[in-house]
């Protein structure tokens, strides 16, 4: 959300285009996504593709919401793309999230 509206700040009051800042803000909700699919997955210590994958569903079910109910317009075929990439590097947070937070509860004790 913040990452959000910086970039809608800069792009409202500065001369930047959306496209010179298109690999930036790809980038930032790549990084975001895993780091969601990983908190998510070391909280609940299992499963972690399912709880990653749920995490990186909600958020793209929330954009398709958004561009539906705002713009009246579906997913295009790249972004259909994307938001199943930002599925799968959620999975993969929590796959990770999930045997990091494991494997250290088990040095522990």
């Amino acid at each position: 959300m913040i990452c959000s509206l910086i970039f809608a700040l800069i792009l409202r009051f500065t001369s930047a285009r959306e496209v010179s800042l298109q690999y930036v803000i790809t980038a930032l909700s790549f990084i975001g996504l895993f780091a969601g699919g990983f908190l998510s997955g070391g909280k609940r210590k299992e499963k972690g593709w399912l709880i990653g994958g749920a995490t990186g569903l909600i958020y793209s079910l929330v954009v398709l919401l958004f561009q539906y109910l705002g713009y009246d317009r579906l997913f295009s075929g790249e972004q259909v793309i994307y938001h199943t990439c930002y599925i799968l590097i959620a999975m993969m947070g929590g796959i990770l999230g999930v045997n990091i937070t494991t494997n250290d509860s088990r040095r522990s004790a």
